[in-house]
């Protein structure tokens, strides 16, 4: 009588496993083999083996025949659990943590899950496995991508320093720079913060972004994004520069300051523990950078200063400041006004459409 055992996934159900007999049914005890004629060395090692795991083979038949073996038993022979650590088939750590059999697999895919044991032809997976899929979990809420989690728990393994010390750095660099926060304005509250405004202004703010009103009730309210933006942009307006100019301005700056922003990061995280951050651990490069928060801000203030005096200077010197050639214009000034600012948004939307557009 022989056992067949077909082969299957991590996450077969052992309680499936076909029995099929290579002698038909029969009941009668399989008989008993003689044992093999000892040989030296390795070949009577060989059949040793062979011998033995024959007879045990025949053993477990025999039970499953007369009843004593369970077939469940004999599929899963010495490869079943038997501790009392507590083991989990995918199935069932899927149930314990809430997360996918298909995820499961697709974290194992990437590394950042241990693979499970193997016992006969079944996977187990420990309590190890439901604390690595919790700090997955929590890792992801705080916005890290799969492959730095992945990294990051391989680091801790390797001996490096605690993943709590690699939290709390994370904690401490994504703290705000600005107290510059959104807020919502009753739209008496924005005429009374926008104080005198001309005509057409506070469609200008909403034009641009710089305010987003809620809803169409009555009194409308509205969101600020940038309360500190807006305060810029009225001031700028009382001075002659128009919301949709500032708010152009705004997002050369912006675009500008992003890739230097990405650049120096990048540039300082290669650099740690060679020139920056001392060490390179955890609290050297949170108390580096906590240090270029104050500092950092400074020194774009001043290199800005430094570049528009150099800016101006060359636009002077290449007669910029003169005065220009102005063509006739038929109308008064505010139909003249009103096209220059037409032709402004004109272009804003075109500098807009190619920011977005992706590169190739």
């Amino acid at each position: 009588m022989m056992v067949v055992v077909p082969p299957t996934t991590d996450d077969a159900d052992p309680s499936h496993a076909p029995v099929t007999s290579g002698t038909g049914t029969s009941n009668d005890p399989a008989p008993a083999r003689e044992p093999a004629a000892p040989t030296g060395g390795l070949l009577g090692s060989v059949a040793s083996i062979v011998s033995t795991t024959i007879d045990a083979a025949a053993a477990v038949a025999e039970g499953v025949a007369e009843g004593t073996v369970g077939i469940v038993e004999a599929a899963a022979g010495d490869g079943a659990p038997a501790s009392d650590e507590e083991l989990f088939t995918i199935d069932e750590l899927a149930a314990e943590t809430g997360v996918p059999s298909r995820t499961i697999r697709f974290y194992q895919s990437k590394g950042t899950l241990p693979p499970p044991e193997r016992r006969g032809r079944v996977a187990y997976y420990k309590t190890e496995h439901v604390e690595r899929l919790k700090v997955i979990a929590e890792l992801q809420d705080r916005g890290l991508r799969l492959d730095a989690i992945r990294d990051a728990l391989q680091q801790v393994e390797q001996g490096g320093d605690s993943l709590q010390a690699w939290l709390g750095m994370g904690d401490t660099l994504q703290a705000p720079w600005s107290d510059d926060q959104p807020i919502v304005l009753t739209e008496e509250e924005l005429y009374e913060r926008v104080g005198g405004h001309r005509p057409g202004m506070i469609a200008e703010l909403r034009n641009n972004g710089m305010i987003e009103r809620q809803g169409n009730s009555r009194p409308a309210t509205y969101i600020v994004p940038s309360p500190g933006l807006l305060d810029i942009g009225i001031q700028l307006d009382r001075a002659g520069v128009d919301a949709a100019i500032g708010y152009e301005a705004a997002n050369i700056m912006r675009s500008k300051i992003s890739r230097m922003t990405d650049e120096l990061v990048d540039f300082f995280a290669e650099s740690a523990g060679q020139g920056f951050a001392l060490r390179g651990e955890p609290e050297d490069v949170a108390r580096a950078f906590e240090a270029l928060r104050p500092e950092g801000m400074r020194a774009v203030q001043l290199i800005f200063a430094q570049e528009i005096e150099r800016s101006l200077r060359t636009f002077v010197e290449r007669g910029g400041a003169m005065p220009p050639v102005r063509k006739s214009r038929k109308g008064g000034d505010d139909a003249s006004r009103a096209e220059r600012r037409a032709e402004r948004e004109r272009k804003a939307e075109r500098r807009a459409e190619r920011h977005d557009r992706p590169s190739s």
